[in-house]
Parts: structure tokens; sequence; C-alpha cells
């Protein structure tokens, strides 16, 4: 990709280089936060069984970056063009064992895990800055919070237990 072919800002380069963890919105779907790895300018993101979820992101043509500071407020949001890198292809062959190299609590060599991803239909999608991005004041100033989603690890809460017995006197 030459540097024509993207739309892209300095705050956008400088963001997207530092960032671990993007906030991807995918059209339709709820923003999640997706464990990242930067490279060429675009965001790097695997998903699929053994791996993050990312419901949508695997299909998608387009989505909807926002990356966060050091400090934990949104810096910049941009809309990306979504490609998913085909196992066996060139680029895959080049890309995967990159992302693999920063996967962290990875179990096994970066040739294992890159076999398993693409043995396991795990998705590796490249998300490339493609159009304006909201930076500053453009940035909603709201907090855009929402009702927290149902999730297999939410437990119902019992009643506290007594560590001692109370005497009656």
């Amino acid at each position: 990709m030459t540097d024509a072919d993207r739309t892209t800002t300095p705050l956008v380069d400088e963001a997207t280089k530092k960032a671990a963890v993007a906030w991807v919105n995918v059209p339709g779907g709820p923003a999640l936060a997706l464990w990242c790895t930067p490279l060429e300018g675009a965001l790097l993101v695997v998903s699929g069984p053994g791996e993050q979820a990312a419901p949508g992101l695997a299909d998608a043509t387009e989505a909807q970056v926002t990356l966060r500071g050091d400090h934990g407020g949104r810096i910049v949001t941009w809309p990306a063009r979504v490609s998913r890198l085909v196992p066996g292809s060139e680029h895959w062959d080049t890309v995967a064992p990159l992302v693999a190299a920063k996967r962290l609590n990875a179990s096994g060599p970066t040739t294992a895990l890159v076999e398993r991803w693409a043995a396991d239909g795990c998705a590796l999608n490249r998300l490339t800055p493609a159009g304006e991005a909201l930076a500053g004041d453009e940035l909603p100033a709201d907090s855009l919070a929402e009702v927290p989603r149902e999730a297999p690890g939410v437990r119902v809460t019992r009643k506290p237990f007594r560590l001692h017995r109370v005497r009656r006197r």
C-alpha cells in the first residue's frame, strides 16, 4: 500500500503506532475493546476460536476505530476499511508471524500459533484508516456509556457470610 492510498493524519498515525487496545465498532454492533497490533499504518486484529470474540468483524468491510491515550481518554476516532488476510496467502505468511510474536500469553511457539489460527478458522483482519478522523473538540462530549451486556462470566451475588458468631448476653 502506498501513502497515496491511505487517508490519515499525523494524530491517527501516532495513535495507531502506540495502540495495544482499540475500541472497534462494526455497523450494527456494539463497540468492543480488542487487542491489536500496529503494522504499516494499520491495526491488525485476531479473533475467533481460542482468541478474542469480535462478532461481525471477520465479515465486515468497514468499522469505526476509537483509540485512547495513556490517560484513558478518547483522543481520536476514525473510520476503517476492514480486510481479512487469507491463510496461505503471501500477505498472511508475512504478517501472521509478526502478529503472533506480539501475542501475550500465547501457548507454544509463534509458528504453532499461526498454524492454529489457520486450522481453527481464526480471522486476522487489517483495519486501515479510510476517512476523516474525529479528534479534539470534534469528539462527543458525553461518555457514550452503554448498559452492560449479558456475559457468561456474570455470577449471582450471594449474601455475605459471618466470620464469627455474635454472642448475645
